[in-house]
């Protein structure tokens, strides 16, 4: 679940990118984007054994795929907010999980 803030800022908007998104959580990420006013740009499946394989659709056979997403706004504090809300929900994920584990 690593999440890659990178920004590249334009004129008319700014974009992040999240890399190794639950498959569980992007309806919730892609609702979170519209509802504070950003698009999803991209949306690709990466195979973690071949650099060569991307789709740009759900494969499948989904397993062994890194999924990431690329977000994008005309303001970079919408896309912080997302982020921020995203990190606190995997934070509790996690730490949930954890609690499971005991």
């Amino acid at each position: 679940m690593l999440v890659e803030k990178r920004y590249r800022e334009n004129e008319n908007y700014a974009c992040l990118e999240f890399k190794g998104v639950m498959k569980e959580t992007i309806p919730w990420l892609e609702f979170l984007a519209d509802e504070y006013h950003c698009k999803v740009d991209k949306k690709e499946w990466r195979s973690k054994y071949n650099n060569y394989v991307v789709y740009d659709y759900e494969p499948f056979c989904s397993e062994g795929f890194e999924i990431n997403m690329t977000l994008s706004s005309n303001s970079p504090q919408f896309l912080n907010f997302v982020k921020y809300l995203y990190d606190k929900k995997m934070s509790v994920i996690n730490y949930l999980n954890n609690c499971i584990e005991i």
